[in-house]
Order: structure tokens, then C-alpha cells, then sequence
């Protein structure tokens, strides 16, 4: 593991987003709903650009609303353009600066935002003027303004490496549905929500994240407990199941929930620590490493285009760690094995006692313990 490059920036990023084949990341700032732009390459780490320079900073007195003002951002899948939604604005920064975008809805109360994968179409949600508007969301031409409503998700969209599939979540207090999507044709392209799906308890999730090859993914949650769960694909089998902290769950609530992301290599995770270590695990062996404190208390971790792991801290740093081989081929031969054994569900009307899915049922496999410098443990 060799440090790449390190940069002080005097705030500890509550999340990094790394855009999907260029060198860029986004930041979050902690305490007020402001974004940062960095470019990565050639071992070198520099601000771009400052989102959100003029926003009130996140205080007592808005409660409950803390999670409403935190802004949403995601990636042209090949330009160099981040578009931010939040409880105002709806914004697309370039180099060549940052503008408004152009909508026929009103862009007030997105809370949610993400690329189509052939960048065409931004799906914002939740849609506006639905008496339950988590159950709909928003397909926006950003070219034209034109949008059409299209089925609800409300945590995150992650694309298969392969592409031709994107996966995403509903969910209430008591139930998670992960679900699977292709794209309709046209723009805007709406999400096509396929039969199978997973089941999860309670709500309080983080958008999947997918290895390398595209042959798992893992989870990041809940609402009320620290852990982390993984998935083969495209069998969506659960392998493998992390506590995070001891005692379990952790009672002070020192672990990010953006913690996780798959390294360059193949099916190898990595968990960020409040002891500013990186534990290992070889998803295919099996085999957790814990590594040597490279930071204080890590707040966020992610990938960068170059295979790099991006590392937030509470020092106030952004670290980019060398920690294995280039990327991985994606198999396109899951995406289709996915496609083959499922369809698509039939459209949801505002009456239907959601039961569209088919949930995959698989053995539970036994959870690990982990607390930096301690054994793992079983259960």
C-alpha cells in the first residue's frame, strides 16, 4: 500500500464520489451542504471547483431537516460534468463553470440524482406533487427540459460495469426492496424494474457498490445497526456479512456509512475503520487483512478511474492509496445470465399492495465481527 498523493483540505469529507472513467472526485463538506471538486491524475491532487461556497451551514436548529439540505450528486458517465441536486437547485458544473439545469418540473425538493447510463437522461427523485412521491421519480432530458414520470427508487443508482443494468432501492421503516432495471428506449429513458430482487430489513441504506468485474456487490447499512452485506452476481446469494465495532452494534456510532467500496482487483473490498485502518477482504478466499492506520478516523472511501482508493479523514485529509492491479474486465455474461432468468414487472398503480417482485431467497451466511486490532469474529 503506498500513499500516491495527499492533500490537506481542511475539512473531513462526509463522502467521495470518483467519476467513472476520468480524474475527478467530488467531496462533501460536513457541515454545510457544499460540494468540492478535485482533479486526481498523475499522482497529483488539486481543487477545481466549490459548490454551495455561499449555503448556511447545517445547524441545530434545522433538526430533522439535516438530511433533507444535504445536496445529491452524480456523474456524466463520460464528460467532465457532476450535476448537484438539492432542496433548491438543480446544477451542472463543468470546467467551464456551473449552471442551472434546464427542467419543466420544478426542481425544488430532489433529493435524489443520477445518470441514465448512456448519460442521456438525468432520474431525479423524488417526483413532485405525489401524495406518496417516493413512489414515482423524474426522467429529465437535460438537453431539452422534456421529463416523463417514472417508477419510484429513493437510494442511489449503481451501474453494472458491463452496463445494461442499474440497481437501485425503495424502501420504508420495515423493508428494503433492491431491485434490478434495465432502460426503456428514447429521451428520457425511464427505468424498467425486472421480477427479481432482494429483501432487507428496516431502511437506512447506502447505494450498492458493484466489484470491479461486476460478479458481486455489496451493501452498506441499516438504520439501526453498522454492517456490511455481500452478493454474488447474478445469482444475488448473500456470501459474506460484516458487524461493524464491538460490542455490536456500535455504540458510538463512529463508523461511516461511506466506508465501503471494491478496489482495481477483482472482488476485493475494503472497509474504512474509526482507527484509521483499511481492512481487506478477498471476496473469492475469503481472507480479511487489516492494514496498518494510514490516516485518523477515515469518513470516506471510494475509487478513482485509476484504480486508486480515494481516502477522506477527520485530519482533514484526502489521501490516494496505490493498493493493487488495474481494473478488471467486467462480465457481460452475468448481465445476461440476469436478463435471461427474469422479466419485467408489470407497471404500479397507487392501489397495489406491492407485490411485484420475486425476492430471491439464499442461505444466510455467517456474519464477521470486526473491530480494528481485534480478531475478527463469528456468529
Amino acid at each position: 500500500m503506498e500513499i500516491v498523493a495527499r492533500l490537506r483540505t481542511g475539512f473531513a469529507a462526509e463522502r467521495l464520489l470518483c467519476h467513472p472513467r476520468l480524474p475527478l472526485i467530488a467531496g462533501w463538506e460536513p457541515d454545510r451542504p457544499a460540494l468540492r471538486i478535485w482533479e486526481c491524475g498523475d499522482g497529483q491532487l488539486h481543487e477545481l471547483a466549490m459548490i454551495g461556497d455561499d449555503t448556511v451551514p447545517y445547524g441545530r436548529e434545522y433538526g430533522s431537516d439535516r438530511l433533507s439540505r444535504t445536496p445529491d450528486a452524480a456523474w456524466h458517465p463520460e464528460k467532465p460534468q457532476l450535476v448537484v441536486a438539492g432542496t433548491d437547485i438543480l446544477l451542472s458544473w463543468t470546467p467551464a463553470g456551473t449552471a442551472a439545469v434546464t427542467t419543466e418540473q420544478p426542481t425544488i425538493g430532489f433529493r435524489q440524482v443520477a445518470f441514465s447510463p448512456d448519460g442521456r437522461t438525468l432520474w431525479l427523485s423524488p417526483a413532485p406533487h405525489w401524495e406518496h412521491d417516493w413512489q414515482r421519480s423524474i426522467a429529465l432530458d437535460p438537453a431539452t427540459g422534456a421529463t416523463v414520470v417514472a417508477p419510484g427508487w429513493n437510494t442511489g443508482v449503481a451501474v453494472h460495469p458491463a452496463g445494461g443494468l442499474v440497481v437501485t432501492m425503495t424502501s420504508d421503516q420495515a423493508e428494503t426492496e433492491v431491485y434490478f432495471a434495465t432502460m426503456t428506449d428514447g429521451t428520457p429513458a425511464r427505468m424498467r424494474p425486472l421480477r427479481r430482487a432482494l429483501s432487507l430489513a428496516c431502511d437506512g441504506y447506502e447505494t450498492p457498490v458493484f466489484s470491479a468485474d461486476g460478479r458481486y456487490f455489496a451493501i452498506r447499512g441499516g438504520a439501526y445497526e453498522h454492517f456490511v452485506e455481500v452478493f454474488a452476481f447474478p445469482s444475488l446469494h448473500r456470501v459474506a456479512g460484516f458487524g461493524l465495532g464491538e460490542p455490536y452494534p456500535d455504540p458510538g456510532n463512529t463508523w461511516s456509512f461511506r466506508n465501503i467500496t471494491f478496489g482495481a482487483a477483482p472482488a476485493v473490498l475494503w472497509i474504512g475503520t474509526p482507527a484509521g485502518r483499511l481492512i481487506e477482504y478477498d471476496v473469492d478466499g475469503g481472507r480479511l487483512d487489516e492494514h496498518p492506520p494510514v490516516t485518523s478516523q477515515i469518513t470516506a472511501l471510494a475509487t478513482t478511474s485509476a484504480g486508486v482508493l480515494a481516502v477522506a479523514s477527520t485530519d482533514g485529509d484526502l489521501l490516494l492509496l496505490a493498493v493493487g492491479t488495474g481494473p478488471a474486465r467486467a462480465a457481460r455474461d452475468g448481465v445476461a445470465a440476469f436478463l435471461d432468468a427474469t422479466g419485467p414487472v408489470a407497471p404500479r398503480s397507487d392501489e397495489d399492495e406491492d407485490d411485484r417482485f420475486d425476492f430471491v431467497e439464499s442461505p444466510q451466511a455467517p456474519w464477521i465481527h470486526l473491530t480494528p486490532g481485534a480478531a475478527p469474529g463469528r456468529s
